[in-house]
């Protein structure tokens, strides 16, 4: 999953040097953080949040396969 979105996000940013995916699994799913520019935060998240919720939804049908709940939290580079 952290490589499927590592590369929608870099196709999306104009800063795609600095986009950051990690991954950590535990006993509930996978939890994929995605770490933008700040300035790069709108065009991750687009209008009323259409690309952040069309992200979750390839990456939800991408984990079909894998039978774990996959959840995907947008940051910019600064949080955490």
């Amino acid at each position: 999953m952290k490589e499927l979105v590592e590369v929608i996000a870099k196709a999306l940013v104009e800063n795609p040097d600095k986009v950051v995916v990690t991954e950590e699994e535990d006993s509930k799913g996978i939890n994929v953080t995605l770490r933008v520019a700040k300035e790069d935060m709108g065009k991750v998240i687009g209008r009323s949040g259409r690309i952040a919720k069309a992200i979750r939804s390839v990456v939800k049908a991408a984990s079909t396969k894998t039978d774990k709940h996959v959840n995907v939290d947008i940051v910019d580079e600064e949080e955490g």
